[in-house]
Formats: C-alpha cells, structure tokens, sequence
C-alpha cells in the first residue's frame, strides 16, 4: 500500500490496478471514499482501460479477431508496478506483456498518476505507444464516494450539483449493461439532482452531452462537499448499487457497446487513438 499525504488529505493506494481504497478528509475526520464491501460491490476506485463498459459477447474486435475482455477491461485486476513516489505523489505502471497481448494485441504503457493540490487529488491517465502503428483504447475513472459522508444521515439529503445548468439525457443500458439507443430526459432543479436509493435499479445513468466539468456532491443538512472535476472527459457516468452508500461518479473517454452494433476497436463509439510514439494524458480532480 501507498500512502499520499499533505494538510488535507490522506490518500491510500494499492498496486491492484493502481486503484485507490481511501480518501481520507483530514479536515473533518470523514473518509470519503468508499470501502469495498465484498457482499454489495468489492471495488473503491477502479481504474479502467483499455475498454469502459461492457462489450457485446465479452469480445474486443480487432482487425477481424476477437479477443475476450471483462466488462471495463484487464488493469483494475492486474498488479501495476510502483515507479516513483514522494509525500504527496505516486506513480503507478501497467506495461503491455505477453499476457496482455493475449487478450489485447497492441504493445503499450498504461500510467495513472495521483498528485495531492492542496485540497485536491488529480488522478492522470497516461497511455504510451509503443507500437509502430496506431493503437486504439478507452479509458476512465469509476471512484466511488460514501454517501451519506456520516453516520446517522440520510442518502436521501444529499444531491448532485452540476456547475451548469443542463439540459440532460441519460442513455439507457440493457440488463446485460450495451447501449439501446434509447434516451431518457433528467430534470435539473437549479443545477441539483436529488439522490435516491432506488434511482440506479436499471444500472448507470449516462451522460454524453454535457456542459458541465465538474459535479458536487452536497447535502441539504450541512456544507460538506466533494467535488470532481473532469475537463478532459467528454461522458460521464453516475451509478451506484441500488440500496448502497455510496455514489460513484465515473469520467469516461470510452463507452459500452450498443446492443446490434459489435464493430471493430476502430469504430467503438468514442474511442481514443494514439499514433507511433506519441503519449495520451487526460486527469480529472477530486476535491473537498
């Protein structure tokens, strides 16, 4: 474990996909982050690359192959390696091997950086290409943040703020987690969302055409926050176990399937590209 440190925040961080397990608010005592409860959902942050959701027959398409791939792919399980860290910042590595070319056939070095800002975490995503061609992924975050912040509060006095107001449509999942191409309409009341603890019993609600870049989450009781900021993400994703407390909020460049719609790594809606020796970076910001 890698522990983070400053006058605001200690953060934990473990080499299992590089994934942080706590955030703890050193100003209020609160850990924000959630603690992986095996019996509802065993995750805290997850890491995903280099797919984000789930994939028609669980089989990436690559140049006519198909390889198998878990929804959200391989790194949240693989074990990265630590190459460097100080009091307020870690740096973690994922390198392609032979047993990612298994099930991902492009050689590459995915990087997720956490540095401490005053009250603020930056989490970077760095992808390296090491192929002599253009390589193809999706990346993003999945950190899940307690809800209520203390004991004795309730899930439904909290909200999600939006910095701006929106006009916002959710993309509908099937059970089995693609894209219907169905879209719902959600009702901002002054740029809030109120939380319920039934509101994702038919999985993430999915935004793709957002104004906003960062989202708060507040409560009607208190003013506490915690804030993600996500300026170089263009979907987000908003989720968590129905009747759990927690709520992740999930900074994606990268999307599921759609449902009829199996098409090569090429064509999968919203992915990245990154030609010969050049290197993606994209960060987003957790704050209190």
């Amino acid at each position: 474990m890698t522990i983070i440190e400053n006058d605001f925040l200690k953060v934990a961080i473990r080499n299992k996909g590089g994934e942080l397990t706590s955030i703890l608010n050193k100003v209020s005592g609160v850990e924000q982050l959630w603690q992986g409860d095996t019996n509802i959902w065993p995750w805290h942050a997850p890491n995903l690359f280099p797919v984000v959701g789930g994939l028609i027959n669980n089989e990436l398409l690559v140049n006519g192959k198909a390889y198998k791939m878990e929804r959200h792919g391989f790194n949240r399980q693989s074990e990265l390696l630590l190459i460097g860290s100080n009091d307020i910042s870690a740096r973690f590595s994922l390198p392609y091997s032979d047993h990612t070319l298994e099930v991902y056939p492009y050689k590459f070095d995915f990087q997720v950086y956490y540095d401490l800002i005053d009250n603020a975490l930056r989490v970077t995503y760095k992808v390296i290409n090491h192929e002599h061609d253009t390589i193809y992924f999706s990346v993003g975050g999945h950190p899940a943040f307690n809800v209520p912040f203390n004991v004795g509060e309730s899930y439904e006095d909290y909200y999600l703020e939006f910095e701006t107001e929106e006009h916002l449509e959710k993309h509908l999942l099937s059970a089995e987690g693609y894209f219907t191409g169905e879209t719902q309409p959600v009702k901002l009341d002054n740029k809030k969302l109120p939380l319920t603890r039934d509101m994702f019993k038919q999985d993430a609600w999915v935004f793709k055409n957002l104004r906003s870049r960062e989202v708060t989450i507040k409560s009607s009781k208190h003013d506490q926050t915690l804030s993600v900021e996500f300026p170089h993400f263009n979907y987000l994703g908003i989720w968590a176990k129905p009747g759990a407390d927690f709520l992740c909020i999930e900074p994606w460049l990268g999307c599921a399937d759609t449902e009829g719609k199996h098409v090569d790594i090429t064509q999968k809606e919203a992915i990245q590209h990154l030609k010969y020796g050049h290197v993606f970076e994209a960060a987003f910001y957790i704050s209190i």
